[in-house]
């Protein structure tokens, strides 16, 4: 394959070649950070989706047929190669994406450990075998649902369709990617890896495109699972469509963390912590701290956070915001946020560098204090660098507001007491939790994946869970007893 990047429409990924989708609708896939036009991509077709559930089922057998231990040899290679071409990867990230160069590699290295993952399974993801009575054997091995796919969003373009694809190709499977419209170049960096690193044509297909697309891969009769990443909205609406259709769907959604802060919490770890929380991929991403819960007199704390997020500027320390259209989302609730009460302390669109390239939409960090948990700062993802605080008397008021919250991805606490850490681990209602860390993502092999309004589908994206949702178990009973030792199995 070509140098993709640098092509004037993106073609799809199918049969292990670039195949030009039939669609002659086209979208302007712009950097964030410069409002350059970058490419264009295709809105594919459900015609294009047929192409490449046809070649994936065709590949799909004879892939499935090879050892264990013989797909992973792929992994291993494409392990090296991105390795090999990782400055270049983070470059493409960071033009697709708009993140700074050191989020960008963060999340390559991140890929890496589930590609690393994915290439133990033989280890970790055997049959068993059991004699359950005398000359009576139960056997079980996990088998392929047989083409599959990922729906994954434009904040981590190529982390998050390496927590599916090495795991779901690696269990015997074909896999179809949808890549967000707004950053596919990865998607296309991650096809030019995998066919360099020796996987059969047709294992791999990448299909750009919209909402047609989406609802092609819940309707398709070909397609046997869905992984989803996005938001909240659209993780209820797939899931419900491909369960619908009689599909495995796991659908994580969006998130609203809440982070409690107590009087006896580290001033400058919980500051410093915070600060890189909230502003991180520049908000935009579903771990970020969104609400501050300060537990009675924190005010050293806050002011010591307050510090440390005035001194980011948008374009030098925080990257760029996806679009226009995020854009004026966010810095609306910045607009709006004195409104029932609440305190605008820290404005980060005052706070962009001058450095900043022209044409890039930029923030810095904000800070909304004194929010009630009903006020729309405390309530929606923003999606973007700013915190809202609210403030509260005791423990058990932080760790109600944060169960009222309706999502559930991540919750964190910032505490020197182990009892109050604990208290918190045990009570807080997500399913990843942070004792003084602000973005408590697992790494391999605990899995990733938050509760209630933040995943659909129940388990896990990575992780052992994984294993379960991208295979079927078989389950196999044998007896060759001679009748004269016969028991109640006979």
């Amino acid at each position: 394959m070509s140098t993709l990047v640098e092509q004037s429409v993106l073609p799809n990924y199918i049969g292990g070649r670039t195949h030009e989708s039939v669609s002659t609708r086209l979208l302007p896939v712009t950097a964030p950070g410069t409002g350059e036009i970058i490419t264009e991509v295709p809105m594919s077709t459900r015609a294009d989706l047929d192409a490449a559930v046809e070649s994936a089922a065709a590949a799909q057998k004879e892939w499935a047929a090879m050892p264990m231990k013989d797909r992973v040899q792929v992994l291993y290679r494409f392990k090296a190669l991105i390795e090999r071409d990782e400055d270049r990867l983070c470059e493409v990230v960071t033009l697709e994406n708009g993140k700074t160069i050191s989020e960008s590699r963060g999340s390559v290295l991140r890929a890496i450990e589930c590609v690393e993952f994915a290439a133990s399974l033989p280890q970790i993801a055997p049959g068993l075998v059991m004699e359950v009575s005398q000359g009576v054997q139960c056997r079980t091995s996990r088998l392929p649902l047989g083409v599959v796919a990922g729906i994954t969003p434009f904040n981590f373009p190529f982390m998050v369709p390496l927590w599916m694809v090495p795991m779901a190709i690696a269990l015997g499977n074909a896999f179809v990617l949808k890549p967000s419209e707004q950053t596919p170049l990865s998607a296309m960096e991650i096809a030019r890896l995998l066919e360099e690193a020796g996987l059969p044509d047709g294992i791999f297909s990448v299909v750009h495109g919209d909402r047609e697309i989406v609802e092609g891969m819940c309707d398709h009769p070909g397609i046997g699972a869905i992984g989803f990443v996005g938001s909240t909205r659209v993780a209820r609406l797939v899931y419900e469509r491909g369960a619908a259709h009689g599909k495995r769907v796991r659908a994580m959604g969006g998130a609203k963390n809440h982070l409690i802060v107590v009087p006896d919490a580290d001033p400058e770890m919980t500051a410093s912590n915070v600060t890189a929380s909230v502003t991180g991929c520049a908000g935009q991403r579903c771990m970020a701290a969104s609400v501050l819960v300060a537990v009675g007199d924190c005010q050293h704390i806050i002011d010591r956070i307050k510090d440390h997020m005035a001194a980011l500027e948008g374009g030098r320390d925080i990257g760029a915001i996806i679009s226009e259209v995020a854009y004026d989302r966010i810095t609306g609730y910045l607009e709006r946020a004195e409104s029932g009460g609440a305190q605008l302390i820290l404005d980060g669109r005052n706070r962009v560098s001058g450095d900043a390239p022209t044409g890039g939409r930029y923030l810095g960090a904000s800070i909304i204090d004194h929010a009630q948990p009903d006020h729309e700062a405390s309530c929606t993802e923003i999606f973007g660098p700013t915190l809202t605080i609210i403030r509260c008397r005791t423990l058990d008021e932080a760790i109600a507001i944060e169960n009222a919250n309706p999502y559930g991805n991540a919750a964190a606490i910032y505490t020197s007491s182990g009892g109050t850490a604990q208290r918190f681990a045990d009570h807080a209602s997500a399913g990843m939790i942070g004792i003084n860390i602000g973005v408590p993502v697992p790494r391999e092999p605990f899995a990733f994946g938050g509760w209630n309004d933040s995943a659909f589908g129940g388990g896990d994206i990575t992780g052992p869970t994984a294993i379960d949702f991208w295979t079927r178990m078989k389950k196999v009973t044998t007896k060759w007893n001679p009748s004269g030792t016969a028991n109640w199995m006979s």
